[in-house]
């Protein structure tokens, strides 16, 4: 009698949001922005980032995944004024990624960036369709 594998445990995908929301505030903070963190479900913005500097608060929408793959995006759902951080967190060990791209790029992207995100069945970007934009976090001017 063959026994069943037992399945491997999915991770929770709250958790790595707000994983993904914690590591960003951090690189946020590190370059000496006020940085608040939303919580709760469903909800518009995961974090302010004020800048004394320029006067400017930032709305940032934090997009969180464990390991390369597909981050799920519908076009009509991106906020032109917001910043997107993509995040990949990968396993203990290893760098965080982000990809740090405004609203109004991923908003009225084509090609390789805008390919999916108007998908009718999984709209949504791969990973790495964001490549020219890691580590981009000169958008916080």
């Amino acid at each position: 009698m063959n026994e069943a594998k037992p399945k491997k445990k999915r991770v929770d995908g709250q958790v790595t949001g707000l994983a993904g929301e914690f590591f960003v505030a951090g690189e946020l903070l590190k370059r000496n922005l006020q940085t608040s963190i939303t919580f709760g479900n469903a909800k518009a913005i995961d974090i302010f980032a004020h800048s004394e500097e320029s006067g400017i608060t930032y709305t940032v929408q934090v997009k969180s995944l464990r390991s390369k793959n597909y981050f799920p995006l519908k076009r009509s759902a991106i906020v032109e004024s917001q910043i997107y951080v993509f995040v990949i967190l990968n396993k203990p060990g290893v760098q965080t990624q982000y990809f740090v791209v405004e609203g109004s790029v991923l908003a009225s992207a084509t090609e390789e960036l805008g390919k999916y995100l108007d998908d009718p069945k999984f709209p949504g970007i791969g990973w790495r369709a964001l490549e020219p934009f890691q580590d981009n976090w000169q958008v916080f001017k």
